[in-house]
């Protein structure tokens, strides 16, 4: 088979396993898989048969928690950091939307507007633009 590593849709292919759910095995820590330049994720043979592991598990009444201990996998939840940039964008744009509108009200609105922010708003705010702009 060589070393070749496989997209998850060739690692779906050879398993019988949706893609789908190869992601999620992949976001808990069952799966292991490398990252490309582009954000795709490739998979190393060998988790063909940790597919089949995981599958022989949970058909007899194993749980994933349980199979991960099994495998001796700390639990985890990835970030998916690209899904993180675009909602920062999205934030970043309805940032720019308010401060445009708060641009065109007179003085006394903005003070009306400033008193009604919790200082913990504003310093998420504030992490959050230098976040965006980094």
């Amino acid at each position: 088979m060589g070393t070749e590593k496989l997209k998850i849709g060739e690692l779906a292919e050879k398993t019988g396993i949706t893609k789908r759910t190869i992601d999620y095995y992949t976001n808990i820590g069952l799966l292991d898989a490398e990252r490309s330049a582009t954000n795709y994720r490739f998979y190393d043979p060998i988790m063909i048969e940790r597919l089949q592991f995981i599958e022989q598990r949970k058909q007899q009444g194993l749980s994933l928690v349980a199979i991960q201990h099994e495998l001796n996998i700390t639990p985890y939840e990835e970030i998916d950091v690209q899904m993180l940039r675009l909602k920062m964008q999205d934030l970043e744009h309805d940032v720019a939307s308010l401060l445009e509108q708060m641009n065109k009200q007179d003085d006394k609105k903005i003070e009306t507007i400033k008193k009604n922010v919790s200082p913990e708003s504003i310093a998420l705010m504030q992490s959050l633009l230098l976040l965006i702009h980094n």
